[in-house]
């Protein structure tokens, strides 16, 4: 398989499920889910709650490598960070929306939407925008308006949503983060954020069909995985660090 992490420091992959009606609250149903999670995942077993009210459980994130999922009002999430082995990398999502219909009653009529995004991180300490500037924008329009003479880039997060199907229930988007501030631009004083390149494939159900979450969940992994082998890692990635690489 492809090696994703190439290029970045940090890779990830995650899904979201979000649903149409309120997902369950009582603490039996919540427990017994986790518990299940955690006999098929061992390394999973810090479980908290955020004071915004969802629930985590998650292995320990000081490996540089885990495993998380989060409980929301209507959102089951889950991702693997840094994956160890490509057979590793989508088990933990297909566990979760494979058996969230038996803990937690999710079925093809209650979703919403379904996410599988590929999350890649390259370490920075300086402005961030500006090496996205350069190394993305370049030569474009609007690269000329931030190689003006006597001018910092203060924000440069480019974001674009393609349709993938006629209907336009099936979608792709590609967005950027730099964690820059005016401040740091000001000031010099950059903090240690990566900037993250995010490709993210959506599918909403079709009017008339059910969705088979397990099935979907399958085709939009491979399409993340082609889109980032032909365009996010050669010249969205690859470009960053080349350019983080050899910047002073």
């Amino acid at each position: 398989m492809f090696d994703f992490s190439t290029g970045a420091d940090d890779f990830f992959v995650n899904v979201n499920l979000q649903t149409n009606l309120a997902l369950p609250s009582n603490r039996e149903t919540l427990l017994q889910f986790y518990e299940a999670i955690q006999r098929e995942f061992p390394s999973m077993t810090q479980l908290y709650q955020r004071e915004s009210g969802e629930s985590v459980l998650e292995a320990n994130r000081e490996q540089g490598h885990y495993l998380w999922m989060e409980l929301h009002n209507n959102r089951l999430t889950g991702g693997n960070f840094n994956p160890q082995t490509a057979d590793d990398i989508y088990r933990l999502h297909h566990w979760l929306l494979e058996h969230s219909v038996y803990f937690l009653g999710i079925g093809g009529l209650d979703v919403e939407l379904l996410d599988v995004m590929f999350g890649f991180n390259l370490d920075y300490n300086g402005n961030r925008d500006e090496i996205v500037a350069e190394s993305i924008i370049g030569d474009s329009a609007l690269g000329a308006l931030a190689s003006e003479n006597n001018t910092r880039c203060l924000e440069c997060e480019p974001s674009m949503v393609i349709a993938l199907d006629d209907d336009c229930y099936l979608q792709a988007r590609i967005s950027l983060e730099t964690r820059s501030s005016d401040y740091q631009v000001r000031t010099g004083r950059y903090d240690s954020e990566p900037i993250s390149v995010y490709l993210t494939v959506r599918r909403m159900p079709t009017p008339g069909k059910i969705m088979n979450m397990t099935e979907s969940l399958t085709e939009q992994s491979a399409i993340c995985e082609d889109i980032c082998r032909r365009i996010v890692i050669p010249k969205i990635v690859r470009p960053i660090a080349v350019a983080i690489a050899s910047s002073p």
